[in-house]
């Protein structure tokens, strides 16, 4: 019988920095290939202010078998779910601060397949981040299906006046030992730092918690550690994933739409969920009315970019629900005389049931968030890759606090694991260059 292959280990903790989150893909698939994750199976922990769990809308889900061909159609909200669909990720936890809230918190099990009657990738999630985006098909509609198990997390901040204590407590039994040349010891390099039930930890405002106590705040960093102890086990190879706008997170559009223009996109875009408890027929009546709201919406302003006159506006704004859509033009025209259309477009799918995060953290935040991260990692086996996003060229995360960020997270994760590998695959552009135009 042929033996299953040897699972391998980085001798340095490999780190792949790139600028847009959807370049970290290849990496991934790297790493399978060279068998130091598994072909399937795979967790991953994932800290962003955004899930990333849209899905190409129109892509055949056969591309996900033509390595090149996915690639050159992911983008940075859409990048996860392929791989669940291809047989790679099955287990996900997205940890989230708390302006962040598009999935509810907790468990979500759901299948993700080929649609039998488009051949795209769909999910049977009824969570409205995906009816949304009419991503929704029944499980007799799926081929192929494969399962997704995803745990939805709040991280909070940890107060760093307080942080001592924690950290004396735990950090000294945590950090990994090394050898000479600064490689974690090998016995030490799968398991967890220490036994984080015996950590207390000071969330800002509030009285210390631990793991052992019934009412453990949520968000806090108690509640989260021993959330996520019990998805990641010691031995499991996993992915950890980060993008900096985790610490620090803009809406891109906020700076290029007046206030009036984006609450015309809310009232253009809004999305009418289905009433609690919905069957299957509400449900897909849900989903049909949603995708002609959307592809109305795409086709008028790919007609106001050939011709923007007031014939082509007075026709699309006759339309149910598009009476808005006069009132928008006239204001962008009177700011540029050729607006982007395609791009209002872009914006207006960020405005469904919720906005797009945005809270432009202190550096006292920041500095919270960091060390709320660093005890979580403390209590997880040590990864088998990280992967990290800086956000910065689309605004996301802001271009001015990103480098300050970036430098902070690579430190703690020295300070955890030993000597890192780490692959800037990102042009190197000086701070104040943000005129890139962000994309959703």
């Amino acid at each position: 019988m042929k033996a299953a292959p040897v699972k391998r280990t980085y001798s340095r903790l490999p780190v792949w920095v790139v600028e847009d989150h959807h370049e970290v893909v290849p990496y991934i698939y790297r790493a399978i290939a060279s068998r130091h994750i598994p072909l399937s199976g795979i967790k991953m922990v994932h800290l962003d202010s955004h899930p990333d769990m849209l899905i190409p809308v129109n892509m055949p889900a056969s591309t996900v078998f033509d390595k090149e061909a996915l690639f050159s159609e992911l983008s940075i909200e859409n990048w996860i779910m392929p791989m669940v669909f291809a047989g790679h990720v099955s287990h996900i936890a997205w940890l989230h601060p708390h302006w962040a809230q598009q999935i509810k918190d907790g468990e979500h099990n759901m299948h993700v397949g080929r649609d039998k009657s488009t051949t795209t990738i769909r999910v049977t999630s009824t969570d409205d981040y995906f009816l949304s985006d009419a991503l929704y098909v029944p499980a007799d509609q799926l081929e192929d299906s494969k399962s997704l198990h995803l745990r939805v997390i709040q991280v909070d901040p940890v107060d760093t006046s307080h942080s001592s204590q924690g950290q004396n407590d735990c950090s000294s039994a945590k950090n990994p030992k090394t050898d000479s040349n600064g490689e974690v010891n090998k016995e030490q390099e799968h398991q967890p730092k220490a036994n984080a039930s015996t950590c207390s930890f000071q969330p800002p405002g509030g009285s210390s918690t631990s793991r052992n106590g019934a009412k453990a705040q949520k968000g806090s960093a108690a509640s989260f550690v021993s959330s996520l102890l019990s998805f990641i086990e010691h031995n499991d190879a996993y992915i950890l994933d980060i993008d900096l706008d985790f610490f620090s997170c803009k809406n891109p559009f906020k700076d290029i739409y007046t206030q009036e223009e984006y609450s015309v996109l809310q009232e253009l875009y809004s999305f009418k969920r289905p009433k609690e408890g919905a069957d299957e027929e509400e449900l897909l009546d849900c989903v049909e009315r949603r995708t002609r709201q959307l592809e109305d919406l795409e086709a008028a302003f790919a007609d106001l970019l050939e011709d923007d006159s007031q014939n082509t506006i007075d026709r699309w704004a006759a339309n149910p629900g598009m009476g808005s859509l006069a009132l928008l033009v006239s204001s962008l025209k009177n700011r540029n005389e050729s607006p982007d259309y395609e791009m209002v477009h872009q914006a207006g799918l960020t405005c469904d049931y919720s906005e797009l995060p945005h809270h432009i953290s202190s550096e006292e935040e920041i500095q919270q968030l960091l060390l709320a991260v660093q005890l979580l990692l403390e209590a997880l086996p040590k990864p088998t890759i990280v992967t990290i996003s800086r956000s910065s060229l689309d605004e996301y995360c802001p271009a001015e606090q990103v480098n300050s960020i970036q430098n902070n997270m690579l430190n703690i994760l020295e300070t955890l694991f030993g000597s890192l590998d780490v692959h800037k695959e990102y042009d190197s552009a000086p701070e104040e260059s943000t005129s890139q135009i962000p994309s959703t």
